[in-house]
């Protein structure tokens, strides 16, 4: 028997109710589950939550700023590594999820679990960067641009020595780095597509606070126009600011779609995000938990490696659906972005010092970008 539209919603209605009164973290897996339209589905989600936060040894909380729903576009696998960490710990920790935002975004996150507040936290690696300013190398452009780079590096040996000792002295640990996509030249509606350095004259380019993307774009010939997050998508509708450069995945989770027509596959930057946890917290645990921290955050950076390209995919067909154009560059028009603003040339070397801490160790890490690692991801 077929059951009603509105009927359906008035269950969900009830059972959000019911689970929002055993637990709120309850509540967002059975509704990302999709079954809150199933009662007994629901009382069986809602005494699972409570048997294994019962049964824990640990709680932690796992805050983001994105909704659980944002992985079909934007792979954040807040629900997998919370699923894993309980698993792989045996029980022995319980994550309550805050995704959202409901702990703040951004900076706010990385303050909650610097002081403590929030055990772990999903954050991007350039408001990352204020705490442990190693990590600001991956905004060098055409360093680790690509997805594949940015693996190699993350996940190599060098980054291990010359970046996580880094990381711990600010006090965290980095739990494993996410792949989102690099991010893009995305043009505001009436604007033209953008292909080459030369077609960024006179262009008013959105940018965050990074001085490093200032510099970038001022070097591609753009004419950088930092504009607070919340406040960019009314810049872009008004022409206070003309393109953006965030990923596919994250102008489709945002909303921009309606308000662009063209985005270019530039390659230049990561959008890349990592879970951290308090490093002091995770070192009282007891050595079989840490292990299995560990571990879940292996597993998961392995489950957000496969997810990239059906993420993207679905972010690219819906944004279509609301006119925006898409463009991949040939390696001749990429070679043209690099030569104006990528990392090899001198404007970048006080950047890299400062950062990596000389040259020499900046090799290093070059070279661990350009070598292939243990993980393979897929690039648009």
């Amino acid at each position: 028997m077929k059951v009603a539209s509105h009927e359906l919603a008035s269950a969900e209605r009830r059972n959000f109710l019911k689970l929002g009164a055993g637990g709120f973290t309850a509540a967002m897996v059975a509704g990302a589950a999709g079954l809150l339209w199933s009662g007994p589905a629901v009382a069986q989600m809602a005494a699972e939550e409570r048997e294994r936060e019962a049964a824990a040894e640990y709680v932690m909380t796992l805050a983001t700023a994105y909704v659980l729903s944002a992985d079909r576009s934007y792979p954040i696998m807040q629900l997998d590594l919370k699923e894993n960490i309980q698993n792989l710990t045996n029980g022995k920790v319980y994550v309550r999820l805050a995704p959202g935002g409901q702990l703040g975004a951004g900076g706010a996150l990385v303050q909650g679990v610097q002081g403590g507040t929030i055990q772990g936290a999903q954050h991007s690696l350039s408001n990352f960067a204020p705490f442990a300013s190693a990590v600001d190398l991956i905004n060098l452009p055409y360093f680790c641009g690509s997805n594949q780079r940015f693996t190699n590096l993350v996940s190599s040996e060098a980054w291990k020595a010359e970046v996580d000792p880094k990381i711990a002295a600010a006090g965290f640990k980095a739990l494993f780095y996410i792949v989102i996509d690099p991010r893009v030249v995305a043009v505001r509606q009436g604007g033209n597509a953008i292909l080459t350095p030369s077609d960024m004259s006179g262009v008013k380019f959105r940018v965050p606070g990074s001085a490093m993307l200032q510099q970038y774009y001022r070097m591609v010939g753009a004419n950088p126009t930092p504009v607070a997050w919340g406040e960019t998508p009314s810049a872009i509708r008004q022409g206070v600011a003309d393109a953006l450069d965030p990923s596919v995945g994250a102008l489709y989770v945002f909303g921009f779609g309606e308000i662009l027509s063209h985005v270019t596959f530039t390659q230049a930057v990561p959008d890349s995000q990592v879970y951290s946890v308090n490093l002091e917290w995770f070192e009282s645990l007891s050595a079989d938990v840490q292990e299995g921290i560990v571990a879940a955050g292996e597993i998961t950076g392995a489950q957000n490696l496969a997810k990239v390209p059906a993420a993207r995919a679905f972010a690219m067909y819906e944004l279509r659906k609301s006119g925006v154009e898409f463009h991949t560059l040939t390696d001749d028009q990429l070679a043209e972005w690099e030569t104006a603003g990528g990392y090899q040339r001198s404007e970048w070397d006080q950047f890299k010092t400062d950062l990596a801490g000389s040259m020499e160790t900046f090799a290093k890490l070059e070279e661990a970008a350009g070598t292939q690692g243990r993980y393979y991801v897929n690039d648009a």
